[in-house]
């Protein structure tokens, strides 16, 4: 029997197994109320719980997206909101300072990062990327042990009526090698509530001893486990509640300092424990599901959901059912809070979900269009009472879903058509090239993420040219490196003999006018028009002109016309894909466009031949081209602040953009201020607000000589020149008497702008240094990973203050001394490398500077204290009667 549990508790994480029998003897609940049982009944019992019965506060949850933490991608724990409590860094002055005992239902998304089910949601029976933390906390030794496990056993028991003999705990077995000894007090705990001794069980550092990371507070847990076969044959033990006692805090050196406060940090999931209360298989069989499951089988038409799994479910029918469901969950909840699609960090992880359920919505359960969408109403219905946002933004929801789905299942056909092509080409034992799935995930907005082509190959038992993928990623990796630094690539290129034998061909220079050929639609997004062009040369990639192409090749291309922005004027090249119009199903992925003598060269993929003659419709990457007229546009409204602020006589003396910052040189005499660096965010801050027009107008370049406050950089322009304006027709603003370019951005520039500045969202400047004598180089940022910049400054400002005020309260002793000198050290740190305002990074050092000589001094004489001590005793006993 011990062999036996021991082996079931050994997997204590894995997911509710199917098992024949859920249901043991019962036990009537101590209450007269019968057992809540509905997951809404669920989830306020817990809440009422703890906050009639034993004084907890109720908090709302916080937003999936973090708030002022760039460790993590979204809240994945109920505790996150609650990190500043357990480092010490909270505000003195804050709501949450003076938070003792508190409860609530946290929403949680584990997807992407460190704690991702992405990839394991629909192939089991438990496993989501959203789900809800019932936890309860207490703060600064508010409680501890005792009252934390009775009152968990009192919920169990006689709140939710769990037949105690179902119930099984663990508790930390010590670790000899941290010095650590067992956690008796938790063990004696449960035995004093009427646990049996055989359901009590010891474990090691790794099941039953939690940390939050590397460094920080952390401590012995003890986790309580339901034995889903009731008594019948091996136990098959789950976990239900896991609570931590917060003790030791983990210094950088690896060693254990006990903690000065202590605190208790509990989290139970919603999900499983209603799956427990409803005597159900598996959390999708609970209510929490079902009437999403129902509305995809009267939507697809599908055969009804049967749980099955594995070999069982051949067709993947069930599983498909599993990720539609668990996947329009989490879409809701991240929209609703302000979590959109996107191309880095957890937008790119949400659109990663969204065409998760778009292709098993459509190729296994035959999805119509627009499916995805019609269920979100479900979830709204299902959650929306505990989380009003959800029915606040529904509408929203399910406009967004919808466009991304269609959006999405266009390239997924053009995808399946390619590899299907593909693979007809292959031998039996062929792998599948990696330039042809390199080039699916290359193709812009219509690109498959190479995870997602794989799995297509994994489900055909293709295997993927994996040395070859990662041969093609190490290049592009090292492209973007370059392209960051703005360093001069050695890709392909038309060299003087190249050129020449286009000019004595008579060959013109390529029409690029249609880059500009976008416009802003009534929703407030771009449309960027598709571009029809001719081959009219062929390049290999060591430069030699060829008639075609074969597959899998990279080539360049010379086209007649190109709606491509070839990079220039600091601005980095678009990228995206061309098709031939006699088979569009078939993307040729554009890796960059660069000018070579005023023709453009685009860097291509051929996934099958392409031919001199070839008729082609090119296709630009929105997204990133968005990024890129996000940039400069915003280049434009720093070099106007920074004329606004600095004086008129500030100098651009560079810059280069690209979908992901930008970086801007400016001639100045001293290192800018940190009150300068405000106000010239401030003022970009100002533009952005008013949400202005962006003129653009093609003029004589002499026209452009003499107008003040005209910004142009030492180059030599073409005539006519392009005038971009901020504000003010372009006519008006080089009109000499109206002295418009004074008062608002006028530079001649050949870019791609937005058409209305509100699209910036917002300026920062995150890092300054001197280039050279006379010369500062500023980097920036704008839109979603401003804000979060200015939430990360806003967090580690409230964690100076804290520090402070725990500075001025004085030190017990010498340990809690130096621990408080290392947090400063830990919290400079943080300051230095953190990606947040500069001119706010330079306040908050210059502040560090002074706590952390503080911090030090004390220590000093704390120790000097503790030295001098023995000496004053022996000294007193010599003089003693």
């Amino acid at each position: 029997m011990a062999a036996s549990v021991a082996a079931a508790v050994g997997g204590l994480r894995r997911a509710i197994r199917r098992s024949p029998s859920w249901l043991g003897p019962s036990r009537r609940p101590f209450s007269s109320e019968p057992p809540p049982t509905q997951a809404t009944a669920v989830r306020d019992a817990f809440l009422s719980f703890f906050r009639d019965r034993h004084g907890h506060r109720l908090v709302p949850s916080a937003s999936v997206r973090p708030r002022g933490d760039p460790s993590l991608l979204f809240v994945n724990a109920g505790m996150n909101q609650f990190k500043p409590i357990f480092l010490g860094t909270v505000d003195p002055r804050s709501e949450m300072a003076g938070f003792r005992r508190v409860a609530n239902s946290q929403k949680c998304v584990r997807a992407g990062g460190r704690h991702s089910d992405l990839e394991d949601v629909g192939r089991d029976l438990s496993h989501h990327t959203f789900f809800e933390m019932l936890g309860n906390w207490a703060f600064g030794g508010e409680y501890f042990k005792v009252e934390a496990c009775s009152m968990a056993w009192e919920l169990l028991t006689q709140v939710y009526g769990i037949p105690e003999d179902r119930l099984w705990v663990s508790y930390f077995g010590g670790d000899p090698k941290a010095g650590l000894d067992p956690d008796l007090e938790s063990r004696d705990i449960w035995l004093s509530l009427g646990v049996p001794a055989s359901h009590v069980l010891s474990f090691g550092p790794q099941e039953n001893f939690w940390e939050m990371g590397d460094t920080g507070p952390c401590g012995p847990c003890t986790e309580i486990h339901y034995d889903l076969a009731g008594g019948v044959g091996d136990p098959q033990l789950v976990e239900l509640w896991n609570l931590v006692f917060m003790q030791y805090n983990r210094e950088a050196d690896g060693s254990l300092q006990p903690l000065p406060q202590r605190h208790v940090d509990t989290g139970m999931g919603l999900e499983r424990l209603v799956a427990v209360l409803q005597g159900r298989r598996s959390t999708y069989d609970t209510d929490l599901f079902s009437p999403l499951l129902n509305a995809i089988h009267q939507g697809c038409g599908a055969p009804p959901y049967l749980g099955r799994i594995g070999s069982a479910d051949e067709d993947r029918t069930d599983m498909a059912y599993r990720i539609v469901a668990d996947h329009i969950r989490t879409l809701s909840i991240c929209i609703a809070d302000g979590v959109s699609t996107g191309m880095s960090g957890a937008p790119l992880v949400l659109r990663r979900i969204l065409r998760r359920a778009v292709r098993f919505s459509t190729e296994v359960l035959r999805a119509p269009p627009g499916f995805l969408g019609s269920l979100v109403p479900v979830v709204v219905e299902s959650l929306g009472d505990a989380y009003p946002e959800l029915q606040k933004n529904s509408a929203q929801i399910a406009n967004l879903v919808s466009e991304d789905e269609a959006a999405f299942l266009a390239s997924l056909q053009r995808g399946r058509r390619i590899i299907d092509r593909t693979l007809k080409r292959l031998g039996p034992s062929d792998v599948f090239p990696a330039e042809v799935a390199w080039s699916l995930s290359m193709s812009g907005d219509l690109g498959l993420p190479l995870d997602l082509v794989e799995l297509m190959l994994e489900e055909k038992g293709v295997q993927l040219d994996s040395a070859g993928l990662a041969r093609l990623a190490q290049e592009e990796a090292q492209h973007r490196a370059q392209q960051a630094e703005a360093v001069e690539e050695q890709g392909l290129r038309l060299d003087i003999h190249a050129l020449g034998e286009l000019q004595r061909q008579g060959v013109p220079p390529t029409d690029d006018s249609p880059k500009y050929n976008y416009c802003l639609l009534p929703s407030g997004g771009y449309e960027f028009g598709p571009c029809e062009a001719q081959v009219l040369q062929l390049y290999t990639e060591d430069g030699r002109a060829v008639a075609s192409v074969g597959e899998g090749q990279r080539c360049g291309l010379l086209l007649d016309r190109t709606n491509f922005y070839a990079e220039q004027g600091g601005q980095a090249s678009d990228r995206g894909y061309l098709v031939r119009l006699e088979q569009q199903d078939v993307l040729f992925p554009v890796a960059r466009a660069q000018v070579c003598g005023g023709f453009i060269l685009h860097e291509a993929v051929a996934p099958v031949c392409l031919k001199v003659g070839d008729q082609v419709q090119m296709h630009v990457d929105k997204a990133w081209r968005l990024g890129c007229m996000e940039k400069h546009t915003a280049t434009h409204l720093l070099n106007w602040a920074l004329r606004q602020s600095l004086g008129p006589g500030t100098e651009q003396r560079g810059s280069h953009l690209s979908p992901e910052r930008l970086r801007f040189d400016v001639a100045t005499q001293a290192p800018l201020t940190p009150e300068q660096l405000q106000a010239v965010e401030s003022a970009v801050q100002e533009a952005v607000r008013q949400d202005e027009a962006v003129y653009t107008e093609e003029v004589a370049l002499a026209h452009t000589a003499h107008v003040p406050g005209l910004r142009c950089l030492d180059e030599v322009y073409p005539d006519p020149v392009r005038v971009v304006s901020v504000g003010v027709p372009v006519a008006r603003a080089l009109d000499p008497a109206s002295q418009a370019a004074l008062q608002t951005s006028v530079e001649l520039c050949c870019g791609t702008h937005l058409l209305r500045t509100g699209a910036v969202g917002d300026l920062v400047i995150i890092g300054e240094h001197l280039l050279a004598k006379g010369t500062t180089r500023l980097l920036a940022i704008t839109g979603e990973q401003a804000q979060q910049a200015r939430e990360v400054g806003q967090s580690l400002a409230q964690e100076v203050e804290a520090a402070t005020e725990r500075l001025s309260r004085g030190s017990r002793d010498v340990v809690e001394a130096r621990r408080l000198s290392k947090d400063m050290g830990r919290l400079t740190d943080a300051v230095d490398t953190a990606v947040m305002p500069h001119w706010q990074r330079r306040e908050l050092q210059a502040a560090l500077k002074v706590l952390q000589r503080r911090a030090n001094t004390a220590v000093r004489k704390l120790e000097m204290r503790l030295h001098r001590k023995p000496r004053s005793c022996c000294s007193g006993t010599q003089r003693g009667p």
